[in-house]
């Protein structure tokens, strides 16, 4: 049987419990899954790099076939780079499909090999994503409900309180 490769890429800016679901199930069904941090130029991130791999390891230290990395330039070249054979991307809501659905064909006419999956998190985490985090951390609203422990001392750490 064919091992199944499974990248999931993303900011992670910083790492939140509707992240952790996805990364979680998807350790289920694939045989490996890399989670990968995509390094932007045009993005200005919160955490640095180093940071969030950090962050990525502590939560995802329970799952034996995960593994955490980061990549710069085109998804598609680092799935090909990793022998992955699956891109996984998160929906939240109808706004994030179309994005989602045009980059998907787009991967699939550079590689067609590489198959998209989009995972939509448990219901409970639909409407959170790391912006918001970051922005009700930055006034010291409880966070604690929307993303792992060691990521809440990291945000408590990063805003002094």
């Amino acid at each position: 049987m064919k091992k199944i490769i499974a990248i999931y890429p993303g900011t992670f800016d910083p790492v939140t419990n509707g992240h952790l679901d996805i990364i979680e199930r998807a350790s289920e069904l694939f045989n490996e899954v890399v989670v990968s941090i995509a390094v932007n130029q045009n993005k200005i991130p919160m955490f640095e790099k180093e940071e969030r791999l950090d962050m990525l390891e502590n939560v995802t230290r329970h799952l034996n076939n995960v593994k955490v990395d980061s990549f710069e330039g085109l998804l598609v070249w680092y799935a090909e780079k990793m022998n992955a054979n699956v891109m996984i991307r998160g929906l939240r809501a109808v706004s994030d499909f179309e994005y989602e659905f045009q980059m998907s064909l787009t991967n699939k006419k550079l590689n067609p090999e590489i198959n998209t999956i989009f995972m939509m998190p448990n219901e409970k985490y639909t409407y959170l994503n790391s912006s918001l985090v970051r922005e009700l951390a930055s006034y010291n609203a409880n966070v604690e409900e929307f993303i792992p422990p060691y990521v809440m001392k990291k945000l408590k750490d990063k805003f002094g309180y």
